[in-house]
C-alpha cells in the first residue's frame, strides 16, 4: 500500500466501529481504539495510514437474527428472504445508545487531539484542512427515542447529527427492509404518524434524516415531510443488484432532483449482481455501481458510505488501511483527479453544509 495514493482524504458515511468497541471488554477499549488488534476495519493507525479523514460513527442497537437458521449459509448461497427481528423496545435500546454516545465522546478525549466529534459541517472542513479525523454522531435505528421525542433533544445535545428511523426491524417510526434478495425496496407501509412527527422534529433540529434502510413508502414519505437534501448514507444501486436495500433509479431521480447525496455501500452483498457475500470480487462491482450512480445523480452527489465494521467488505480494500488501492482503481478507471476528490469528501462537505449548517 505504500506506494498507492492516500489523499485526496476519505470522509465516509457510515461505520459501525462503536458497536464493535461496546462488545469489547471496557478496560479494552481504549487500546482497540489507540493502538488496534488486527482485527475489525477500523482503528486509528490504520485510519491515517488510509488517508481516512473521518465519517459518520453509527450508534447502533444489535438484535438476535431469528434462531434455527445459517443467515450466513442463506446469504451465500441466494435467492434469500430472511424474516425481521422483532422490534427492540425503547427500555433497551436508551442505555446502548447512551453507552456508545460516550464511546464515541471518550475516543475524542483520549486521541491526543487526532480526533474530533464535529456538530456542523464548518468543523468538518477545519478538521479535514488540519489533519484531523472528523466524527459525525449518527444513530442508526431510532429505537432510543421514545414516543414523547424527548430523548431526540438529548441526543441532539450530546451531538447526535444524524439519524435514521429505522434499521431493518419495525420501529414505532416506520419500517425497514428486509434482507431479500432479489428483492425491491416496495415493502411494506411507510412511516407511522410518529415517524412524521420525529422527521418534523430533525428538521428543526437540522439533524440529517438518513434514508438508508428505510422501505420504498417511507422513503417517500420523508421526501414528502422534509425540504432538506434526500441522503442515503450507505446505499447502492438496484439496477446493478436487485436487493432490496438498495435504491431504485426513481429513488435516485429523487435524490438528484432534491440536491442529495448517496454514500456507496462497500457491502459485498450489496455490491454483487448475485446478491452472494464473497469479498473475492475485483473492483468491477464497485466501479459498475459508481458509474451507475454517477450517471444518474451527477458527479456531485456521489461519495462513499463504508459500513466498514458492520459488513463483508471487498478483499482488493479489506480495511480502513486498504483505501488507498480504492484511489487508484478511481484513477485506473479514468476518474480525473477532480471527481475522485469530490467522491473522496467534497460532496459529502456539500450535502453536510446544506443539513447540517456551516
Amino acid at each position: 500500500m505504500t506506494d498507492l495514493p492516500a489523499t485526496p482524504p476519505i470522509f465516509d458515511g457510515h461505520n459501525d466501529l462503536l458497536l464493535r468497541l461496546w462488545r469489547a471488554a471496557p478496560e479494552d477499549r481504549d487500546r482497540l481504539w489507540l493502538r488496534g488488534n488486527g482485527r475489525g476495519h477500523l482503528d486509528l493507525p490504520r485510519m491515517r495510514a488510509g488517508g481516512f479523514a473521518g465519517g459518520f460513527f453509527a450508534i447502533y442497537i444489535p438484535s438476535p437474527m431469528p434462531g434455527g437458521l445459517d443467515i450466513d449459509a442463506m446469504m451465500d448461497n441466494p435467492p434469500y428472504d430472511l424474516a425481521l427481528p422483532d422490534p427492540v423496545p425503547v427500555q433497551t435500546a436508551q442505555p446502548i445508545a447512551l453507552a456508545m454516545a460516550g464511546i464515541l465522546r471518550r475516543m475524542e478525549r483520549v486521541s491526543d487531539g487526532a480526533f474530533r466529534v464535529c456538530l456542523t459541517a464548518g468543523e468538518v472542513e477545519r478538521c479535514l484542512a488540519g489533519g484531523v479525523i472528523a466524527a459525525i454522531t449518527h444513530m442508526e435505528g431510532a429505537e432510543a427515542i421514545g414516543p414523547d421525542l424527548d430523548a431526540l433533544h438529548v441526543f441532539h445535545a450530546a451531538g447526535l447529527r444524524s439519524l435514521g428511523p429505522v434499521w431493518s426491524r419495525p420501529t414505532i417510526f416506520g419500517h425497514g427492509v428486509p434482507f431479500r434478495f432479489p428483492g425491491d425496496p416496495d415493502t411494506g407501509d411507510g412511516l407511522t404518524p410518529l415517524g412524521r412527527d420525529l422527521v418534523r422534529l430533525c428538521g428543526e433540529l437540522r439533524v440529517l434524516v438518513d434514508l438508508s434502510h428505510l422501505n420504498a413508502k417511507g422513503f417517500d414519505d420523508v421526501a414528502a415531510l422534509s425540504d432538506a437534501p434526500l441522503v442515503a448514507t450507505h446505499s447502492c444501486a438496484h439496477a446493478v443488484s436487485p436487493s432490496t436495500r438498495n435504491l431504485t433509479d426513481r429513488q435516485l431521480d429523487m435524490i438528484r432532483e432534491r440536491d442529495g447525496m448517496v454514500g456507496l455501500n462497500f457491502a459485498t452483498c450489496f455490491l454483487r449482481p448475485d446478491g452472494r457475500r464473497g469479498a473475492d470480487i475485483g473492483w468491477e462491482p464497485i466501479l459498475r455501481h459508481l458509474d451507475h450512480l454517477i450517471g444518474r445523480l451527477g458527479e456531485d452527489k456521489v461519495g462513499f458510505g463504508s459500513d466498514f465494521d458492520g459488513a463483508m467488505v471487498p478483499d482488493g480494500i479489506r480495511d480502513v488501511a486498504g483505501l488507498p488501492a480504492l484511489r487508484a482503481a478511481l484513477a485506473g478507471h479514468g476518474y480525473d483527479a477532480a471527481l475522485i476528490e469530490r467522491l473522496c469528501h467534497g460532496n459529502w462537505i456539500r450535502v453536510l453544509r446544506a443539513t447540517l449548517g456551516a
